[in-house]
């Protein structure tokens, strides 16, 4: 019998007990997952905290900083436009990144990715304005906004991909969604800081006060880089590094292989997507508006109270579909949203102050977030493991396009072209919600599927149930690295 160790287990002398081997592994596994784990949710935190932050200011302030106020719904469809060039972007870093990620790791890229993303963010806090240089105001606006966007094409496919790729496979969908509760921290962050310097006068608040959250991103980027600098890959990547088996056109991949799996997932995210960016700006912009006329930083506390949900729903959302399956969970996020477009816009109509912070609470803490949960594990298992980042990216980010990105600026140019006529902006949500429920009907189910394979969920059976959940009974890691009972090792025949 050879003495030569397997390429994954660890070695192990003569001197050292096989137990001691499986605890040593099994302690520096658990250290890489706490790693993981904060790294990704420090990074979801400083990109939605920049990307909540943009939309509170694009509905309430930069069409007043950033554009001529001629004709004030104009500035607000052209200040909405620029929000959607963000979201344009996305999908080309997605492209880019997403190659790298496959390519040469996941974490190279999430460490390039953190600065281009919080740096640009925080450089949008030093623009000047359109009373200072005119039309050239918007035109550096736009240039740092489509660098933010590029930046964050890839930092959600990546935490979402390193989560799911660490997690012991029970609790995938548990641990995947704890990065996203970052999400829902630096979205509560935004709107605590947004409603904090709304208490600022205004003529201050246009001058200086907008400027500090994004100058503040500075602080979350060091934050994030000295995390990542200590995170190893994950162990399904090196699983194919030591196998040469790393992708070396997952482009040509995408679309020979994985293009049925990037358009459901496209679908899956539209309501989550577009319905967040819905709840979170262009409800603001509609009771804010002239004929409403609600104060911005009162109904501000939706999305600050909404997010503080999410803190506990998403983590939720994310165990429970661990134990009745992903689908489940996905669909009746989808269609609790569906059944809530209607009634959620004429009570915004209304012009309560109370009813319109619990109207955007519930939207993004409930209809929202019972579908991000389960999302977390759910877009990592669709994809194989050649791909799965590239996969993952183009399935978020041209989905952030079609959904999150026209949910502004259309959502804004309904407002304009309907005098703010809520039932238009309900049929668009139902809309949205409906495509979502309509994928949940073609996606099988993934929980527990053995992220290890190399061809796509997509593709198989809809009944399939992975072995590696079914016999998940090992007591020593398969890798170094990875988790007890984790993925399965896979034979050369599989892979």
């Amino acid at each position: 019998m050879s003495t030569t160790p397997s390429p994954e287990r660890p070695a192990a002398d003569h001197t050292t007990p096989p137990g001691a081997v499986a605890a040593d592994a099994d302690l520096e596994y658990q250290a890489n997952l706490r790693r993981a784990t904060l790294s990704s949710s420090v990074g979801s935190a400083l990109e939605y905290f920049d990307f909540a932050m943009y939309g509170l200011m694009t509905a309430l302030v930069f069409d007043r900083l950033f554009f001529d106020q001629s004709d004030p719904a104009i500035a607000l469809v052209a200040a909405f436009g620029i929000y959607g060039v963000g979201f344009a972007a996305r999908p080309v870093g997605g492209l880019v990144f997403g190659l790298l990620g496959d390519r040469v790791g996941r974490r190279f890229v999430l460490v390039t990715t953190i600065v281009l993303m919080g740096g640009s963010s925080m450089l949008i806090g030093v623009l000047p304005t359109y009373e200072s240089v005119g039309a050239l105001a918007p035109v550096l606006l736009v240039i740092l906004r489509l660098a933010q966007g590029f930046g964050a094409g890839a930092e959600q496919a990546g935490s979402t991909v390193l989560m799911a790729e660490y997690a012991p496979v029970k609790r995938r969908g548990f641990f995947a969604a704890l990065p996203f509760v970052g999400i829902q921290a630096g979205t509560l962050l935004a709107g605590v800081a947004f409603s904090a310097l709304s208490l600022l006068p205004e003529q201050q608040f246009l001058a200086w006060g907008w400027r500090i959250p994004f100058l503040a991103s500075f602080v979350l980027i060091l934050i994030a880089l000295w995390i990542r600098a200590k995170l190893e890959e994950t162990p399904t990547f090196v699983h194919l590094e030591k196998r040469e088996q790393t992708a070396s056109r997952p482009l040509r991949d995408i679309f020979t292989k994985a293009l049925p799996g990037v358009v459901v997932g496209i679908g899956l995210r539209m309501a989550e997507n577009g319905g967040s960016y819905l709840f979170q700006s262009v409800s603001l912009a509609f009771v804010t508006s002239a004929a409403i006329g609600l104060d911005r930083g009162s109904v501000a506390w939706g999305v600050t109270l909404g997010s503080l949900l999410g803190v506990f729903s998403v983590p939720l959302t994310g165990a429970l579909s661990d134990k009745v399956g992903r689908v489940p969970v996905y669909r009746f996020g989808a269609v609790f949203m569906l059944l809530y477009s209607f009634p959620a816009w004429w009570m915004l109509s209304l012009g309560s102050t109370g009813l319109s912070i619990a109207v955007v609470a519930v939207g993004i803490g409930v209809a929202v977030n019972s579908m991000l949960g389960p999302q977390c594990a759910m877009l990592p298992e669709l994809f194989g493991n050649r791909h799965r980042y590239l996969g993952v990216a183009m399935a978020r980010e041209l989905s952030a396009v079609l959904a999150g990105g026209l949910a502004g600026v259309l959502g804004a140019s309904l407002m304009a072209w309907t005098d703010g006529n809520w039932i238009v902006l309900g049929l668009y949500m139902a809309t949205l919600a409906a495509i979502t429920t309509a994928s949940t009907f073609l996606v099988p189910e993934t929980r527990g599927r053995d992220l290890l394979r190399t061809e796509d969920a997509i593709r198989l059976s809809t009944t399939e149930q992975d072995s590696a959940y079914e016999a998940e009974a090992a007591v020593v890691p398969a890798e170094v690295g990875q988790a007890p009972s984790s993925q399965a090792p896979t034979s050369p025949a599989r892979a």
